[in-house]
């Protein structure tokens, strides 16, 4: 009898298993993630082109673009050349953010002797590195132009 109550006691996990296990049968919408490295304007281009492709074939994209060193010049609202892009991009586009480095913006503004102000559409992190970092660390995939 013990043998018995041993299989029937198997068999149960397995079917409440198997009972309560997701199943594939409903197509998962396939989710890209995409961090964007920017150290010049290219990578607004990259943008436009990631999401058209993925628009063009029915999925959907995540994009973080990160600006740092250099790069931050196109977040600052007093020097970025595409102040107007960036604002239109920031409109038209669903799921992306514009990340700005809080350390080259503190070094920034050391250097100007004054508070540098970001343009609106720029979310401000502590450390850009350290965002790809956690972008990738959440599956983005990583371009730099």
């Amino acid at each position: 009898m013990s043998k018995l109550t041993t299989i029937f006691t198997a068999f149960a996990f397995a079917f409440a298993f198997f009972a309560i296990a997701p199943t594939d049968v409903v197509a998962q919408e396939k989710v890209h993630k995409v961090a964007i490295h920017v150290d010049e304007n290219m990578a607004l281009n990259n943008i436009e082109n990631v999401r058209k492709y993925y628009d063009s074939i029915g999925e959907k994209v995540i994009i973080e673009l990160v600006a740092y060193g250099p790069g931050l010049n196109m977040l600052r609202a007093d020097t970025s050349p595409v102040a107007t892009r960036i604002a239109t991009m920031a409109l038209e586009i669903d799921n992306l953010v514009f990340a700005a480095c809080g350390n080259t913006k503190n070094r920034m503004s050391k250097k100007a002797g004054k508070e540098i102000e970001l343009l609106s559409e720029a979310n401000l992190v502590i450390s850009g590195v350290v965002r790809l970092i956690e972008l990738q660390e959440q599956g983005y995939a990583y371009v730099r132009p």
